[in-house]
């Protein structure tokens, strides 16, 4: 008899961002995360764990509405239906409920780690690969001055050695605060530039070409995520063009792949619904010759074990732009029980099956 989703139980959690990295950029500062954790249990007794990694000024969804939409809609329609394939699970949630694609990726994760354990293998097996077990990773930089010399400085304590900065903000500021980042960090070290977004075109057009003479090695998100022709139009200005607000799901990545808007998208396991959505979003960028980063949300450590297994199972992840796999260096303190083997530079994969992590202890004692 084949396994079948037996329970679906929650568990909200709120962490506080490092003081010291605190991000700050056009879409508002991220500060404190309000989560929601998910376990699948199946017929079998085989469990499965992910996480709603999503926040209000980013998605319209919250830990709050994940766990209505989790216990209210979408576990009635899961309990009692077949485990595999998970991709039959992923589409009855979206008849289930419309949008919320990150409450969904929560629950499409722990269904993945589950059948993932149930075959044994790690999750990246199971959607694919494993292409690599190891992943290079950057951080983001903000604030000004004084304050983002201690955000590099704690960031390199930590093993980060390659960062995106923050603008968006104003053109004036934006580029002051990316050569000051250039100064302090050095001439060779590994520098993007992110925008979520904030500028309009004539204020790209102005910034990027200064950017790349200040060594920037992207841009991410110039324009707002609707400009997709913005985003074709900036490919000339100096810079790689980092696609990531304009492409949630599917058809966001064909549009911007028949506009011919980007060289490079940001792929989240949050925006695309699920670790088995966002390997298939990788694919079909690689078929036209669109390179692929993990992009974050400011996961947890659940979270960033299923962005590393997408990372690790996706055949053509960019050699050229470190991922944002940050969740075991941004927080006061972990979910894991064990944290993800992350230096800073790097996050590398395990032989466990699914995703290789489980909760504390003490968390898994409260989920209801």
């Amino acid at each position: 008899m084949k396994a079948t989703v037996a329970a679906v139980h929650t568990l909200p959690v709120s962490l506080d961002v490092r003081p010291e990295l605190v991000v700050r950029g056009a879409r508002g500062s991220h500060a404190r995360s309000d989560f929601l954790l998910v376990r699948v249990v199946t017929s079998d007794d085989v469990v499965g764990y992910g996480e709603v990694s999503a926040t209000p000024i980013w998605s319209g969804e919250d830990g709050h509405s994940a766990e209505h939409f989790v216990r209210d809609v979408l576990s009635p329609a899961l309990v009692g239906q077949p485990l595999a394939p998970v991709g039959r699970l992923d589409d009855l949630m979206d008849r289930s409920l419309a949008g919320n694609p990150f409450t969904k990726a929560g629950l499409s994760t722990a269904l993945w780690d589950a059948y993932a354990r149930t075959l044994g293998e790690p999750l990246a097996v199971a959607l694919g690969g494993a292409y690599r077990t190891r992943v290079p990773i950057k951080l983001s930089l903000s604030g000004d001055g004084a304050a983002l010399d201690a955000v590099l400085d704690a960031a390199r304590a930590v093993g980060f050695g390659a960062f995106k900065v923050k603008v968006g903000l104003g053109v004036a500021g934006d580029l002051a605060r990316f050569a000051r980042a250039r100064e302090v960090a050095g001439p060779d070290a590994f520098l993007g530039a992110d925008a979520n977004g904030g500028w309009t075109r004539r204020e790209a057009a102005q910034a990027v070409p200064v950017l790349a003479r200040l060594g920037s090695r992207f841009i991410e998100q110039p324009v707002g995520p609707a400009d997709v022709d913005g985003l074709r139009d900036l490919r000339g200005a100096g810079l790689p063009v980092v696609a990531d607000e304009a492409v949630f799901d599917m058809a966001d990545l064909v549009r911007l792949v028949r506009a011919e808007a980007a060289d490079c998208v940001s792929l989240y396991v949050g925006k695309s619904g699920g670790p088995g959505r966002a390997v298939a979003m990788g694919q079909l960028a690689a078929a036209f010759g669109v390179e692929t980063v993990i992009g974050s949300n400011g996961e947890f450590g659940v979270g960033a074990a299923a962005q590393l297994h997408v990372a690790c199972a996706l055949a053509a992840l960019s050699t050229e732009f470190p991922s944002d796999i940050i969740g075991a260096h941004y927080y006061t303190e972990d979910v894991l029980a064990r944290p993800l083997d992350s230096d800073g530079a790097t996050v590398r994969l395990g032989a466990e099956p699914g995703l290789g992590v489980v909760p504390r202890d003490d968390l898994v004692a409260r989920f209801r």
